[in-house]
């Protein structure tokens, strides 16, 4: 029993020394679950269905043995041909992927190419890369098709393996027609791996299209983490005092580490961050409408801790199909069908996840859950229920019971006394108020103005037209939110006296043994640039034509 219970790890394999080196310095210790059960197979030539929830370690179940295999193909290889087609819904999981790829192949980049096609921009940029046939292709299945359909791409004879990223989500994204049409110019043998959180009937339909008599893994665990690994709280409060509560867990510094605020609108993420600025809480949005390199640039900049806090809106359709099939209301602003959020990417080393907006379906939440607690990590999540939100609130509870028999309770209460927070109260509201439509509006024509000045692309028309630089740098908002300086500072009288030890807000203190040298240098380093210029043209009596004697020098 000792012996079945005992996690294979990477190195008995059969493994590439480089492969191993490389995870060693990613500092996996021992191989996830999937990757345990898959790679193996993998190796062994067998097509593998991977069931597994979020943040399982799916990508290095099927980067690893990819990698391997190509390795061990080059030793008696004598042209270069593309072997790997990797197919996933989104470009930020495709940068993510090829990330992956990057770290695995440190020690072999001579040897294992790959490329990622997902990028927005014109076919012929990206034709120089695919003509020297990279070993892996990584791409949205509506990028590769139009490779393959310009002539970039030929897959026909020498593909070897396909692999198919959050399966369930491709045909979410309205990926199915495209996909349909990339099988067309596959082989005929290829091996397959493909990965799903769930098991929907496009999916299974779409397993029998391209594996044959798959291995399928239905690894025995549950959506989430255990509860002594995340743990879930949720509050029940009136809707306007959300932003109350999240002014004081922020302003008082009572969540610590990275996090991610989950809306379900973009205006309402657009709006909670014009809110948190007015309170100097530096924050980083992420959402469909953004340019997908700005989209990229922010996960980027979240996960090297440039920012602590991100707010992110998941629109539901890109959740959960079923519910996009209710009548709406077409939208005028455009956003990227191939763009996601709650699924699929990588958020490094988050630790607290806040339901802003409690999500719409039961899938909704266990993904955005999920964004924390990841491998064998830590992870809070917190949910801000307001009457509106309850019946959905109960589907998850009841759902959660099911799907997780063993917890005894998953949600706990997160106890805090609201009427302590009067003295919060007309503060938040009354910036909560002064984030008007008009003001959100203008934020946003900021942003894409600022986006039109720093893209490379216009470089070359603002040369030629400077004009129209000038005039779309000096172009300012007429109702933007103007600074208030006074929300950065909390009185020490607004702040609960439960609270004041919590909070690392401390009042400092004059220290009478700092000597009168030390004091005279803390004026100096304050002291501005036009002030230092002018005691400098001042002590030069040439230039003041001031000069008051030679002072007695003490024997």
């Amino acid at each position: 029993m000792e012996d079945d219970e005992k996690t294979v790890q990477f190195h008995e394999m059969g493994l590439d020394d480089r492969i191993l080196e490389a995870i060693a310095r990613l500092r996996w210790k021992e191989p996830t679950l999937v990757q345990e059960k898959a790679i193996p197979l993998i190796l062994e030539g067998k097509d593998v269905l991977a069931r597994a929830r979020t943040g399982s370690g799916k990508t290095g179940a099927f980067a690893i043995p990819v990698v391997h295999k190509i390795l061990e193909g080059k030793r008696t290889a004598t042209e270069q041909t593309v072997q790997v087609l990797i197919l996933a819904p989104t470009r930020e999981l495709c940068k993510q992927i090829k990330d992956n790829i990057s770290q695995l192949t440190v020690l072999c980049k001579r040897e294992v190419r790959f490329v990622d096609v997902s990028e927005k921009v014109p076919l012929e940029a990206q034709r120089p890369l695919l003509v020297d046939k990279p070993d892996i292709v990584v791409g949205t299945p509506m990028r590769v098709l139009a490779h393959i359909s310009a002539g970039n791409l030929k897959v026909k004879e020498s593909l070897k393996f396909l692999v198919v990223d959050e399966a369930d989500l491709l045909f979410t994204y309205n990926h199915s027609s495209d996909i349909q049409e990339v099988l067309k110019h596959l082989p005929v043998i290829y091996q397959s791996f493909l990965t799903s959180a769930t098991m929907w009937d496009d999916v299974k339909d779409f397993q029998k299209l391209v594996m044959n008599k798959p291995v399928v893994l239905r690894l025995e665990e549950p959506p989430l983490p255990s509860t002594s690994q995340l743990a879930q709280y949720i509050i029940k409060l009136e809707k306007i005092d959300k932003i109350v509560l999240i002014t004081v867990l922020f302003h008082l510094n009572m969540i610590r580490g990275k996090t991610i605020i989950f809306v379900n609108t973009v205006d309402k993420g657009y709006k909670l961050r014009m809110f948190l600025g007015q309170f100097g809480i530096s924050s980083c949005l992420l959402n469909s409408e953004m340019p997908v390199v700005s989209r990229c640039n922010i996960i980027d900049q979240f996960n090297s801790s440039k920012y602590d806090i991100i707010i992110a809106s998941d629109e539901q359709h890109l959740i959960a199909p079923e519910s996009s099939k209710t009548k709406e209301k077409p939208s005028k602003r455009k956003k990227d069908k191939e763009s996601g959020v709650a699924r699929g990417i990588d958020f490094q080393f988050v630790s607290n996840i806040i339901n802003f907006d409690f999500p719409l379906t039961v899938k909704g939440y266990i993904h955005r859950v999920g964004r924390t607690a990841r491998g064998n990590n830590q992870g809070t999540a917190l949910s801000l229920v307001s009457v509106n939100e309850m019946k959905t609130f109960t589907e998850v509870r009841e759902k959660l019971k099911e799907l997780m028999p063993e917890a005894e309770s998953v949600f706990k209460d997160f106890k805090f006394d609201m009427n302590q927070l009067d003295g919060f109260r007309y503060r938040a509201l009354d910036a909560w108020k002064r984030c008007t439509s008009i003001a959100v509006r203008e934020t946003r024509q900021k942003e894409l103005r600022q986006e039109l000045l720093n893209s490379n692309k216009l470089k070359s028309f603002f040369k030629n037209n400077p004009r129209d630089f000038q005039i779309l740098r000096h172009d300012k908002s007429k109702h933007g939110l103007t600074p208030m300086g006074h929300l950065k500072h909390v009185p020490e009288y607004n702040i609960p006296v439960k609270l004041r030890r919590v909070s690392r807000i401390t009042k400092k203190k004059f220290n009478k043994k700092v000597s009168k040298l030390e004091i005279e240098k803390t004026k100096l380093k304050r002291i501005t640039k036009t002030q230092k210029k002018y005691m400098k043209r001042k002590a030069d009596p040439l230039q003041s034509m001031e000069f008051s004697g030679f002072k007695k020098q003490k024997t």
